[in-house]
């Protein structure tokens, strides 16, 4: 197969592999947290506990996410050094994610069995993140080709997160639950995001051919303080972390589960709001998911960054100032999730360039040392995104105690209880559940909204300086780098 058919086919076998990863991914991080809020009756102590298990297992991928991705790097095998850790990984994570939300344990039995699931989780996902994603360097040198390989992955797995936020609340909360209890319908959602996950990333495992001409020679042992050397030895990957995990926490905050909350609290117990939230919050992001290719090649990242920074700072301004100033209904409603759409399209843009500025540290590592470590290298993204989840879930839990939360949920999670045992009617529990918000102060949802507005924008404009001032590998900086490359392996 001739080189422009091969990557025509992955361009098609590689993203669609993403989608059922996305949905895995979208499950168990942005709804694990709500989904205990609302089925279990937690003290203060035991939600500060899972919140520290959760931070624990982020610190425990700091060493996961390198070592992993040095196992990757030396893997030598007759299906690419990739694909095995692909498929190993997808199993191992659905069965872990399954397990998570098909428990009835209470108290601190659940902690300490969370805990558990929390560790395996982090394990298991790091395997095929990495993996997946380690795939791009290989399936293109230029950075054009990566563009495309990591918008069009980008959108399919847009797809997966869309599909999964969301259904996942309109048939868990309110009316539409298939069970009539939360409790049973994440079960059931569990099993079926669990099955199609593996089903879909079997297109990239079966129908993607990547270069293996990195795996003619045997990799050379690879050390901690190889490792170790490779990431701080960087400085433009170095930089471009720390951006990244900036940006990461405050554009996760809404979906992490203050989103969900204060669209329960400020507007009621009906998960169809929420997914009208979801819905129109990330619509405009499909423009930014087929169009980013041919975007790039007119605009440069940094001019880019500083037009996608002023849309978001509207979006937050509108949001922040409808839900403070009006008083309620949907026409408060509709201005906020607007708010949240123009927002969302700004750090969604800096998320993609991001995303292509951490693969492209790959030839500068060459450049500057001779070695492109792409697996280490690309190992990084997943570790930033898993630490920028424990950050927004210990934010959360902080916010959640500050603003007294957790004494609603426990409330409802008593109800939702009591309707999986049959002892309460889907009606009788719908309306109970009213009462309970009907006590929700404005102060406190204030307070949420607070989070979800002003702490996301000053990180992101955070991320925005560091960006321009001290990342170096721009369009021209990155071209030169790699015709000098191309100019040494000519010459020997």
């Amino acid at each position: 197969m001739d080189e422009a058919r091969r990557t025509r086919k992955n361009l098609w076998m590689f993203p669609l592999g993403t989608v059922g990863r996305d949905m895995i991914y979208t499950l168990f991080t942005n709804f694990i947290l709500t989904y205990i809020l609302f089925t279990r009756s937690l003290t203060a102590a035991q939600l500060s506990a899972i919140t520290a298990i959760m931070v624990a297992a982020r610190v425990f991928d700091a060493l996961n996410d390198p070592i992993m991705g040095n196992i990757i790097e030396r893997t030598r095998s007759r299906y690419g050094k990739f694909k095995p850790w692909l498929l190993a990984g997808i199993l191992l994570t659905s069965a872990v994610v399954y397990a998570a939300f098909n428990t009835r344990l209470e108290g601190w039995s659940f902690v300490a069995f969370f805990g558990f699931i929390y560790l395996m989780y982090s394990i298991a996902y790091t395997m095929h993140d990495i993996s997946y994603w380690g795939m791009v360097a290989a399936l293109g040198s230029d950075e054009d080709t990566r563009n495309r390989f990591t918008s069009r992955a980008t959108l399919f797995a847009g797809v997966g997160a869309t599909l999964a936020s969301v259904v996942i609340p309109m048939f868990t909360t309110g009316e539409m639950a298939m069970g009539g209890n939360a409790e049973t319908v994440y079960g059931r959602v569990a099993l079926i995001v669990c099955l199609l996950a593996p089903l879909f990333l079997c297109f990239t495992i079966f129908g993607v051919r990547e270069n293996r001409d990195e795996m003619k020679e045997k990799a050379p042992p690879v050390s901690f303080r190889k490792i170790w050397n490779t990431i701080t030895g960087n400085d433009q990957l170095l930089w471009i972390a720390l951006i990244f995990l900036v940006q990461q926490v405050g554009n996760n905050l809404v979906v992490g589960g203050i989103g969900s909350t204060y669209i329960y609290l400020a507007f009621g117990y009906r998960g169809g709001l929420y997914s009208l939230f979801t819905i129109v919050g990330v619509a405009a992001t499909a423009f930014l998911m087929v169009f980013y290719p041919t975007i790039s090649r007119h605009i440069t990242r940094k001019r880019l960054m500083g037009i996608m920074m002023a849309v978001s700072t509207v979006g937050y301004a509108l949001t922040l100032g409808c839900g403070l100033l009006l008083s309620g209904g949907m026409t408060q409603f509709w201005l906020v999730t607007l708010g949240y759409m123009l927002s969302n399209f700004g750090q969604y843009c800096f998320y993609l360039m991001m995303m292509i500025s951490i693969i492209n540290t790959v030839e500068y590592n060459e450049y500057r040392f001779g070695r492109r470590d792409e697996a280490i290298i690309t190992s990084l993204r997943p570790f930033l995104t898993k630490m920028s989840s424990a950050v927004v879930a210990a934010l959360t839990t902080v916010g959640y105690l500050i603003f007294g939360v957790t004494g609603y949920t426990n409330q409802i999670s008593a109800l939702e209880q009591q309707s999986a045992q049959g002892l309460l009617a889907e009606a009788e529990k719908l309306a109970q559940i009213d009462q309970v918000l009907s006590g929700v102060s404005s102060w406190q949802t204030r307070g949420l909204l607070l989070c979800m507005t002003v702490l996301p924008f000053a990180l992101m404009l955070t991320a925005y300086l560091l960006y321009q001032k001290k990342y170096k590998l721009d369009e021209d900086e990155y071209r030169r780098i790699c015709r000098e490359l191309e100019e040494k392996k000519k010459a020997i």
